[in-house]
Order: C-alpha cells, then sequence, then structure tokens
C-alpha cells in the first residue's frame, strides 16, 4: 500500500519559515516523481514545485514562492522536503505532497501551513 504521510507545518508569523517534509512507503521511492501541491481556503488545488526521481530536474510553478521555496529529497530516506522562507499570509493553505510512480499519481493527507500575525 502506497503511503505518504507529510509533517512540519504549522502556525508561524510572516516572515518566519518552516520545512515540510514527506515521506513515502510502499512504494519505489527513488523512481518517483514527487510534487508539492498547495489548497488555499476557498480556493482550487495550486502546484508548488515538482521534483524528478534523481533530483536533476526541479520547477517551481508559483512565481510568487520562487526564490523563497527549496524543494529537495533524499531517496536513501524517502523523503521529500520542501523548505519555506520568507513566508506570507498568503502561503496559507494545506500543503500535500504527490508522487507519480508507474502510471499512478498518489497524494498524501497534507499538512496546515497558516501565517499570521
Amino acid at each position: 500500500e502506497v503511503q505518504l504521510v507529510e509533517s512540519g507545518g504549522g502556525l508561524v508569523q510572516p516572515g518566519e519559515s518552516l520545512r515540510l517534509s514527506c515521506t513515502g512507503s510502499g512504494f519505489t521511492f527513488g523512481l518517483a516523481v514527487m510534487q508539492w501541491v498547495r489548497q488555499a481556503p476557498g480556493k482550487g488545488l495550486e502546484w508548488v514545485s515538482r521534483i524528478d526521481a534523481d533530483g536533476g530536474n526541479i520547477e517551481t510553478y508559483i512565481d510568487s514562492v520562487k526564490g523563497r521555496f527549496i524543494t529537495s529529497r533524499d531517496n536513501a530516506k524517502s523523503t521529500f522536503y520542501l523548505q519555506m522562507n520568507s513566508l506570507k499570509p498568503e502561503d496559507t493553505a494545506m500543503y500535500y505532497c504527490t508522487a507519480l510512480t508507474e502510471g499512478t499519481t498518489y497524494m498524501g493527507q497534507g499538512t496546515q501551513v497558516t501565517v499570521s500575525s
């Protein structure tokens, strides 16, 4: 059974940082394309970033997070990360990780990030 478990969310003030983690099991983590997706209250899903299986190619889709969010992975630990710096209130959302493996995309349960003063 494929499982993706996100952690690291929380309530922070504007300008602070958080690091989200996503640990995968039940599939060959080192062969999966991983993505971060977020959903703000009352809005649809928004793709944040994507990283290839070997970490050689990383794409960030949202202009407002470029230069602030860093996507990485550690295949030895079956873990995928999103380092979020200089957080803004508009970054408030539920953050999900997804894994594309053997033609199927799986999504975790999410971790809540709230940025508020």
